[in-house]
């Protein structure tokens, strides 16, 4: 649990040389040609020069005084000082302390992972990172009595303690905290799961890393990384398509036999954990960091399989169709349509698209994302080594997020560049609350970048010059909805089947293919044949090694952004104040509270049904658009 506050984690996957100035650009130019402009790379100088900077060995040795201090002055002692005349601003200073601390470790560390991020195949970024997490580790071992210690005290007189105005702007994260409570175990447990997490999950967690951006994939001679590959499942040509998908397919099984060991290690660690901590059922710690009540998931995800034939069954038939097949391969699946404009959007059509959308809703909001064009703030080319997917990690609120990319040109690299800048401004706008209340539970973060996404599909179905382009974006939406809806609960299906399963032994290669082609069937419906090879394909999925369980936050934040975006068309004047309000609040407030002015509440029976209606609603259009130009024919 605490590591976690010394150690931001990147957001959504939805993961050169050494210093950043000048080793950076060594090799950093990929070979994506002119065609996509100048793609920017991020300058990590606003956290530290370089690994062997002066600056970030003297934060680190600070810290490490600053922390003994702490452990000398306040362990054993806070139910004394909690009783002395004083003990509101007693308290409040304590927690200052710790605060200030939790954001100096959060800035290393977070320079530490963004820099070993651009290229996680570099031996010396690879060692730097490590050192980091144990130097963090072993630091942050000497502040583990101060939230066990907190917990422990009385709940009247913490509460009396909260008059005291100092110690009462911190009730959210003491409230927050107080939660973990019932989960939490005797002091010199919790330090030996804080250590050991460097050898264990940790551990695992690079090795996975390290593992992908070394898989090199074979197709038609050309060696390529995992991004590349992936990309080719979006080509025009169905051959491109199907031998990418079998070069992936090949590797991936190759490679099983890692993947498995990987999975079935991280799945007996989080039992360990969940058994000595007292977690009934195996998602429950991510509902608690979450902020979200398990009923309330559980009616997501039900609303969401219920809707299956309604919503992925419906379209994929809809998309064999449009391509003339009886029923689409698995690498078919996010296939170009037919008459698809082949467009290559560059980066500066790319920004301006996203920062007029920000701007159409709010200037202010769109002057915040600017600042990550401008500022260095970004990362976008692909690049051997670098991380997969994207991320916007929130650093610490002393310094700013920094957003990575894989930025190819395609339409989805732009409403990734979208959710990602979501991400983005909610974290510039939450750093306010410190570093103790910025964070903000993923449920939440991912309602942020999703309506940012939804801004700038809006400008752009609005400026569609044909019904063939309108019919390409709404199609390209809908896609990219069931991705983060539907397959988002699939996996979380996925994941719950395997831990579930974990907890009566390990699982073979076999069986976790099993159950993955289980509920691919179930998701993805009859019109999507799943080749026996696909059966692998459950070993990529960075979320699963990285943040068990945090895929239901994307359909969590898609379907809420779809009942938000609702209010928003028929709000009056200050509904995007209300929303930029909404995000400052960072970790502040429940979910229930915010969405509280939106007229919205995520418990209601019907809530995710109605959220889910916007994508039905969407091929309705497109089944409207079919019947229409069958009928001109």
């Amino acid at each position: 649990m605490l590591p976690h506050r010394f150690a931001p984690a990147p957001l959504s996957l939805s993961p050169a040389a050494y210093s950043n100035a000048a080793l950076e650009k060594a090799g950093a130019k990929s070979a994506q040609g002119a065609a996509l402009g100048d793609l920017p790379e991020w300058n990590l100088g606003d956290l530290y020069d370089a690994p062997e900077a002066p600056a970030l060995k003297a934060d680190l040795e600070k810290a490490r005084q600053d922390a003994e201090a702490m452990h000398e002055r306040y362990a054993g002692k806070l139910e004394e000082l909690l009783d002395s005349g004083a003990g509101g601003e007693a308290l409040a200073e304590a927690v200052r302390s710790f605060e200030a601390l939790s954001d100096v470790l959060g800035r290393v560390a977070s320079y530490a992972s963004l820099l070993y991020a651009a290229n996680t195949t570099d031996p010396r970024r690879q060692k730097f990172y490590g050192d980091i997490q144990e130097t963090i580790t072993a630091i942050s071992s000497k502040l583990l009595f101060f939230p066990l210690e907190l917990n422990r005290l009385d709940d009247a007189a913490i509460e009396a303690a909260f008059a005291t105005p100092a110690f009462g702007h911190y009730r959210p994260w003491v409230e927050d905290l107080r939660k973990e409570k019932p989960y939490q175990l005797e002091d010199k447990l919790e330090q030996l799961f804080h250590e050991k997490a460097v050898t264990g999950r940790g551990a695992w967690d690079r090795l996975f890393n390290e593992t992908m951006a070394n898989l090199r994939f074979n197709v038609d001679g050309e060696e390529l990384t995992l991004e590349p590959t992936l990309n080719l499942l979006l080509d025009p040509s169905e051959k491109r398509r199907k031998h990418a998908a079998k070069a992936l397919a090949k590797v991936f099984k190759d490679n099983s036999r890692l993947f498995t060991l990987i999975t079935n290690t991280l799945a007996k660690d989080k039992e360990i954990s969940d058994r000595w901590r007292g977690f009934e059922d195996v998602a429950d710690s991510r509902h608690l960091a979450n902020r979200v009540e398990r009923d309330v998931v559980d009616a997501l995800v039900a609303a969401v399989r219920d809707a299956y034939p309604k919503l992925s069954h419906r379209y994929y038939a809809m998309k064999a169709r449009w391509l003339g097949m009886d029923a689409l391969k698995y690498w078919d699946r996010n296939a170009p349509l037919p008459d698809e404009p082949k467009q290559v959007i560059d980066w500066d059509e790319a920004r301006d698209t996203v920062l007029t959308a920000y701007g159409d809703f709010s200037p202010r909001m769109s002057k915040i994302a600017e600042r990550f064009f401008t500022d260095g703030w970004i990362d976008a080319p692909v690049r051997e080594g670098k991380q997969q997917g994207a991320f916007s990690h929130p650093t610490v609120p002393s310094a700013h997020p920094y957003v990575l990319l894989n930025y190819q040109g395609k339409p989805r690299d732009v409403m990734t560049l979208a959710h990602e800048l979501g991400h983005g401004v909610h974290q510039v706008l939450a750093g306010k609350q410190g570093a103790l209340m910025a964070p903000t539970p993923l449920t939440l973060a991912e309602t942020a970048s999703v309506f940012g996404e939804m801004l700038t599909f809006r400008k752009l179905l609005d400026q569609a010059p044909s019904p063939r382009e309108r019919k390409a974006l709404l199609a390209a939406k809908v896609e990219d909805m069931l991705n983060t809806v539907v397959r988002q609960i699939a996996f979380y299906c996925f994941e719950r089947q395997v831990h579930i399963e974990r907890r009566d032994g390990e699982l073979t290669s076999d069986r976790l293919g099993e159950i993955w082609m289980d509920v691919q069937r179930e998701s993805l419906g009859p019109a999507i044949e799943l080749k026996p090879e696909y059966e692998t394909f459950w070993s990529y999925i960075p979320h699963f090694i990285h943040a068990p369980f945090y895929v239901y936050a994307y359909a969590f934040g898609d379907c809420l952004v779809n009942s938000l975006y609702a209010v928003y068309e028929n709000a009056d004047a200050g509904f995007a104040e209300r929303y930029l309000e909404m995000l400052s609040a960072g970790g502040t407030k429940h979910h229930g509270e915010l969405l509280k002015p939106f007229g919205l509440d995520a418990s209601e029976p019907h809530f995710w049904s109605m959220g889910l209606k916007m994508i039905e609603g969407f091929i309705d259009e497109l089944e409207e658009m079919d019947r229409a130009a069958d009928t001109e024919a």
